[in-house]
């Protein structure tokens, strides 16, 4: 890193003059429709999450706005941390089923025909 440079935050909130915490843009930076996409989708499995969407803020720029609008009162940081937990367990699961099919066969592979 070069003298002087400072580390960028990976995750900002920005929340409306006169809102409640229910309706919350997270602003993830060096981010894309990679992870927008998969954690819209696991936010929105929540039943108490009335709205969930992202967009890119500009093609040159690699970050994300990614709003939760929740109902009965629930934080909006509740839903968008338990979507992450649950993409990233997804994700171990897939990790884990391609590293035990991949070692099947390459101990198959290494069998000799009879």
């Amino acid at each position: 890193m070069a003298a002087g440079s400072e580390k960028k935050p990976v995750l900002g909130m920005v929340q409306a003059n006169g809102t409640d915490e229910s309706c919350v843009t997270f602003v993830l930076h060096e981010e894309d429709h990679t992870l927008g996409n998969a954690l819209r989708y696991m936010v929105m499995k929540n039943p108490e999450v009335d709205f969930c969407g992202y967009c890119i803020t500009h093609p040159s720029e690699s970050k994300i706005n990614f709003r939760i609008q929740t109902r009965n009162g629930l934080p909006a940081v509740e839903p968008f941390r338990k979507g992450l937990t649950d993409l990233l367990d997804v994700c171990q699961h897939v990790l884990n089923t391609f590293e035990t099919t991949m070692k099947k066969y390459n101990d198959q592979k290494q069998t000799p025909m009879e």
